[in-house]
């Protein structure tokens, strides 16, 4: 089940965006507790971390969205933020307040279903994992905080958030298990997790640890179209 608080003043776009949480919950099979509010004061005031969406209308009465969305960031880092706005160019600057993406009204169902599906999915593979198989047992390592994994001979190297660790297998094999799940193919030696991707400069891809990993030439046209598709192409410019 996913919290989500919708903040909206327009009683009418309060109402098309219920519909359209409903119509998604119902043909994706998924569970939504819906909160309103009409105005940011009222949200605010006792504020706890208990949602997993927020929906922000930009142009509130008494406090608008983007001060609302500050003031929300203060105690709560970890909600997904979504503005709802009238005008774009508002909520371009989003990125002040970690807001993850912005519907402009009219909504359109088709266009908010992707970007719902696409921030569900982030939530659901925070959750994900993979056993790793060692020559004491197994250790189960959380993808997210998988940034690479590495292959020299049949030994696999994940370099995590948190160290490394060594496990046996393929990386052809490791590969088929992940790559629906935002892991891409650079070279024959490296596998990384699109999360950890800070830039691609050339051949060269800089990870978040301060990593710079090879894209081999072959794979260059065929690793920046995978990274396009994983990311949305309507994020990429």
């Amino acid at each position: 089940m996913f919290k989500i608080a919708v903040v909206e003043d327009n009683p009418a776009a309060a109402e098309r965006l219920k519909s359209f949480l409903e119509q998604f919950a119902k043909e994706n099979d998924e569970i939504f507790e819906i909160v309103f509010f009409g105005e940011a004061i009222g949200f605010l005031d006792g504020y706890r971390q208990i949602y997993d969406i927020v929906f922000m209308d930009i142009e509130l009465p008494g406090m608008n969205g983007m001060e609302a969305a500050r003031r929300m960031r203060r105690v709560d880092q970890k909600a997904t933020l979504i503005f709802v706005t009238n005008m774009a160019q508002f909520a371009v600057k989003g990125y002040e307040v970690n807001a993850a993406d912005y519907v402009v009204k009219p909504i359109i169902y088709e266009d908010f279903e992707l970007k719902l599906k696409r921030i569900l999915a982030r939530y659901k593979a925070e959750d994900e994992a993979i056993l790793v198989v060692r020559q004491s047992g197994f250790i189960r390592l959380l993808l997210r905080v998988i940034r690479y994994v590495e292959v020299r001979g049949h030994t696999l190297t994940f370099h995590t958030e948190t160290g490394l660790i060594t496990g046996s297998g393929t990386l052809l094999k490791t590969e088929e298990k992940l790559k629906d799940k935002g892991f891409l193919r650079c070279n024959k030696c490296y596998l990384v997790n699109q999360r950890h991707i800070v830039a691609v400069d050339g051949y060269t891809l800089k990870m978040t640890g301060g990593e710079e990993l090879q894209i081999s030439r072959p794979r260059k046209k065929l690793f920046m179209s995978e990274l396009a598709e994983a990311m949305g192409n309507e994020n990429v410019l």
